[in-house]
């Protein structure tokens, strides 16, 4: 039988629970069901964490999720649905710090953390750039595409475009592996090769392509490929 949060002992309530021993106390369940608010007619806010973590296999796949994944669940809707993904969305940011506007990058590892971090836990391939200025100052983050990216996807113009129209001098690439494994492939390499002589031509260096998963990060500079 449901067991409604208010019908919980005082001292077992995520809430009461949270402000005697702090958030580290709770359980992912207890979490969720704070963000969640309220339960429904049958099952408590409580339970939609159980059930949402059951069906997720874990609270790392269930941050993966997208918005009509979470207003698909019973007692989610798209109010709360948002506000779960919102939420997912701000711990992933808040994990690394985007690398400072006023702050040269000078090697892979400075933005390296910061896109593990942001883009590792999605299950789709993003591809984007960071477009730098004269000193490798950052200037701006841009995903180009979801879903996939390889030749016929990825096309010169498009990576280049935003970069002409800023006047940005040099750009970092860099695409997630949704597998986990930063490992580059075939592709990736000779796209990456590709987009280093185009760079060349319009006076936009391709200083790095870094490729991010779980496991960690690769960089076909570092790796000497590019």
């Amino acid at each position: 039988m449901t067991i409604r949060v208010p019908d919980l002992a005082s001292r077992d309530r995520p809430r009461e629970r949270l402000q005697e021993h702090g958030s580290s106390a709770l359980s992912d369940a207890e979490l969720l069901a704070l963000v969640i608010g309220a339960g429904n007619d049958r099952f408590s806010a409580l339970d939609l964490g159980h059930g949402l973590l059951a069906r997720a296999g874990g609270l790392r796949e269930l941050a993966r999720w997208q918005l009509a994944e979470w207003t698909a669940e019973p007692g989610i809707g798209c109010a709360r649905g948002c506000r779960l993904v919102a939420v997912f969305e701000l711990a992933r940011r808040a994990r690394v710090a985007r690398p400072s506007r006023g702050r040269p990058l000078r090697r892979s590892s400075d933005v390296a953390e910061h896109l593990v971090a942001r883009y590792s836990d999605e299950r789709q391939e993003c591809f984007g750039l960071m477009l730098l200025d004269g000193r490798n100052r950052l200037l701006h983050e841009h995903v180009l595409s979801r879903g996939g990216w390889n030749a016929s996807v990825v096309r010169p113009r498009e990576v280049f475009r935003e970069a002409l129209v800023v006047g940005a001098p040099a750009l970092i690439l860099f695409h997630n592996h949704p597998s986990g494994d930063p490992t580059p492939s075939a592709e990736d390499i000779d796209i990456s090769r590709r987009l280093v002589q185009v760079g060349s031509l319009l006076g936009v260096r391709v200083l790095d392509h870094l490729i991010v998963g779980a496991e960690g990060y690769r960089s076909l500079q570092e790796d000497g490929y590019i």
